[in-house]
């Protein structure tokens, strides 16, 4: 990577944290450093278990529990186990907390219009939308692609929610029944294999590999949920479904779309997909698609 560009990073880093006063021990005037404010923040009405709040703000353990305890002497927040599973901790806000809680989300308004009250109206869409933008970029870079069991409770339920997305989206409805199979089995090495996008902790997207031949497999249940559209998560499972076909000795991938997927059909054209006449008897399959890889 050019040293300018690593250069201009630092620089913008510099800036963002000296104008949102993370560097002073006490965040917006509140006796405690920005991390703890953070943690008050996202408990929310909770109560939320502590493990999902490490994940979601990707703390290491040792660090959140030092902040939580400091919640905890100012008798802000209460951990207790979860009534459901006694092995499981969670937080949740006291009175105390929820009244700082507001307080804070108070002086974070103060400060957000402190950082466009000197800007003509132009100049602050300017910075909102380019804000945006950067929030964007930021969150796809937190996005974790990897090799998941497709048995696994976070597969299923992305499997799941993409046979309901197509349910609600295709003329006359889906049913998974009568699809071509891409069970378990299937999706496991060295018959198959499925990949598991997660954005702070949490499962988004799908892709899967099915293997037809020692150099020919399908693309199946290509999914990302509706939240994490725009961050350029479809295309990153389909790099690495390829990649990873790449590895296996896989020189041809196909796969078959329904024309209601206008996104799918787009990004598989501009990946280097052509159309094809069909390979297969899919019943719920309007296109079908291979690539040389």
């Amino acid at each position: 990577m050019e040293t300018t560009t690593v250069g201009k990073v630092r620089s913008f880093n510099r800036t963002v944290t000296q104008r949102l006063g993370v560097l002073h021990d006490e965040y917006l005037g509140r006796r405690r450093p920005l991390g703890a404010s953070r943690v008050l923040w996202e408990i929310g009405n909770g109560p939320t278990d502590l493990r999902s709040l490490r994940s979601r703000l990707d703390l290491d353990s040792g660090y959140l529990s030092r902040l939580i305890r400091s919640l905890e002497a100012d008798r802000l927040v209460v951990v207790e186990p979860d009534p459901a599973d006694k092995r499981v901790r969670t937080v949740r806000l006291t009175d105390a907390g929820r009244a700082e809680r507001e307080l804070v989300d108070t002086r974070s308004d103060e400060l957000a219009w402190s950082l466009l009250a000197a800007l003509g109206d132009a100049q602050r869409a300017r910075l909102v939308d380019a804000m945006a933008e950067v929030e964007r970029l930021l969150t796809a870079g937190l996005v974790e692609v990897v090799v998941e069991d497709p048995r696994s409770p976070a597969a299923q339920a992305c499997i799941a929610a993409y046979f309901a997305e197509l349910d609600a989206r295709v003329a006359g409805g889906f049913d998974p029944s009568i699809t071509i199979s891409a069970d378990p089995e299937e999706l496991t090495e060295p018959r198959g294999l499925l990949l598991l996008a997660r954005l702070r902790g949490e499962p988004i997207g799908c892709a899967a590999l099915k293997r037809q031949g020692d150099a020919l497999a399908d693309i199946k249940r290509m999914w990302v949920a509706a939240e994490a559209r725009g961050l350029g998560v479809g295309r990153r499972l389909l790099t690495e479904v390829e990649q990873h076909a790449r590895d296996r000795g896989v020189r041809t991938l196909r796969l078959e779309t329904i024309r209601e997927l206008h996104d799918a059909t787009a990004l598989y054209r501009s990946s280097g997909y052509r159309e094809v006449p069909a390979f297969n008897d899919e019943p719920h399959a309007d296109y079908w698609f291979e690539k040389t890889v």
